[in-house]
């Protein structure tokens, strides 16, 4: 049997990407836009430990990051508020 406990977060919400080990996540966040909105929180978002990549979408709200291991989602939400939007929590 394989134990594939670590291909997801504790509430089964992300997974490992297959090739590198990390972790994606993806969240819901209200208020973006446009262009500069998506930039705004990747920006924030690419600051956090761990963080390896970040897509935001405005149109569907989503923003899908990539890191080394599951990241708090209070420091997620604090990353979105200093960008000037609001953390819905994880898409799912």
């Amino acid at each position: 049997m394989t134990d594939n406990s670590s291909c997801h977060t504790p509430d089964g919400a992300g997974g490992t990407d297959g090739r590198s080990g990390e972790v994606t996540t993806t969240y819901k966040v209200t208020g973006m836009t446009c262009g500069h909105c998506e930039g705004a929180v990747s920006s924030e978002l690419g600051e956090l430990a761990g963080v390896s990549a970040v897509q935001a979408v405005a149109a569907s709200g989503l923003v899908t990051v990539t890191s080394k291991a599951p990241l708090d989602e209070e420091a997620v939400r604090a990353a979105v508020d200093e960008a000037g939007y609001e953390l819905v929590g994880q898409a799912g």
